[in-house]
């Protein structure tokens, strides 16, 4: 039984049960960063690691501080022998809802890459439909080496996304929550209202556009 991810000292190997491996194969980590903000894409990320040039201190991207991720997304992006992101914005978050929206940005993020992918480990206990065998990973992101890296890469990108937004929108914070329903972020929606990033079908967002949030 081949080991997908035997140049890494993991403290439980992590060895796919819906697919066989064998050595060479692409096999691609699959992660989303975005689904509990009110505001911005939900973002993805697809990696497939080179074996032959491992990348260290790989983890879930949510232990790792923000100048810890950006040193590694460097990394992984040189070193990774395929990278993508994929995305679903908000209007197509509130027409699919958050679920199948993420789902949808997943497989453009696989779809994106420029090498052919063998098989797909997704993080979570459910993954969409790819056109190759895939398998979801609860708690992937710290057991499964490409998905950590691409969690590591999805998050640098919306984080990236939402200090942009901050330097037009300032009054809203952006760049301390990121989007998430913190009490600066509702604070900040009740006093300005909505902006056209923001996701209509989120419950406060909805609330203060029909007037039951503004008291």
């Amino acid at each position: 039984m081949h080991d997908p991810f035997a140049e890494y000292a993991l403290a439980e190997p992590f060895i796919p049960s819906s697919f066989d491996c064998f050595p060479g194969m692409h096999l691609a980590g699959v992660d989303e960063v975005g689904r509990g903000p009110l505001v911005g894409a939900v973002v993805t990320a697809a990696v497939v690691l080179d074996p032959a040039r491992p990348v260290p201190g790989l983890a879930d991207s949510k232990t790792l501080s923000a100048p810890r991720r950006e040193a590694l997304a460097e990394v992984i992006r040189e070193q990774a022998l395929g990278w993508a992101l994929g995305r679903a914005e908000p209007e197509e978050i509130d027409r699919l809802n958050i679920y199948h929206a993420t789902h949808l940005a997943m497989v453009r993020a696989v779809e994106a890459l420029a090498l052919r992918v063998d098989a797909v480990l997704v993080d979570g206990n459910r993954g969409p439909r790819f056109a190759c065998p895939s398998q979801p990973v609860v708690k992937g992101d710290g057991r499964v080496p490409a998905i950590g890296a691409a969690s590591i890469l999805a998050k640098v990108a919306r984080d990236r996304e939402m200090v942009a937004l901050h330097e037009r929108h300032p009054e809203y914070g952006f760049d301390r929550h990121k989007g998430y329903p913190t009490k600066v972020h509702l604070a900040a929606l009740k006093t300005h209202g909505p902006l056209p990033y923001h996701r209509r079908s989120f419950a406060p967002v909805a609330a203060l556009l029909t007037g039951a949030g503004s008291d």
